[in-house]
């Protein structure tokens, strides 16, 4: 059975309040019809995760809390510090310790666009994927006996919210 990676970028945030500082910018009204869109289609083609790593930013850990009702579960997850504006390195460092097949990350631009683009053998035909807009999700399959030992991966879907319904 391959391991299954479903990378999100975070929903869209807030930048109203200049005090919020970045690592406390909640989500704005559009990422908030966002986040349970993706997880409605998430569920809708079944892929679920059975590990959910998650930045400990608010944004991110919002738009888990969104996506996370349209799934079956409840899965094990982890918010990580680790995870906050992180490396495409750092992510991979923290995937390599995950233990379920499917493993959900939820993190941030620039490190999530350059973690999907070096994990696929050929990148989907998407005109935003390289972009990794607000929301944007990766789903991609691996050939590997643990996320520590994978390689290049397939993309079995990517969608953004705009590719899901009205925003």
């Amino acid at each position: 059975m391959p391991l299954r990676l479903i990378l999100i970028r975070h929903a869209k945030s807030d930048w109203d309040n200049p005090l919020d500082t970045d690592h406390a910018r909640p989500l704005n009204a559009r990422g908030r019809r966002a986040a349970p869109m993706v997880g409605t289609w998430l569920a809708a083609q079944g892929h679920v995760p059975g590990q959910v790593l998650v930045s400990d930013a608010v944004r991110t850990r919002q738009t888990w809390d969104l996506i996370a009702p349209a799934l079956p579960g409840p899965p094990e997850v982890t918010f990580l510090p680790a995870l906050y504006h992180a490396s495409a390195g750092q992510m991979q460092r923290c995937l390599s310790a995950a233990q379920a097949d499917t493993v959900l990350m939820i993190g941030h631009n620039p490190g999530i666009a350059y973690f999907a683009a070096g994990l696929l053998a050929r990148p989907p035909a998407h005109a935003d994927f390289q972009r990794y807009p607000t929301c944007a999700t990766l789903v991609a399959d691996f050939d590997a006996a643990d996320w520590g030992q994978i390689g290049t991966g397939t993309c079995v879907d990517f969608k953004t919210p705009r590719d899901l319904g009205p925003r």
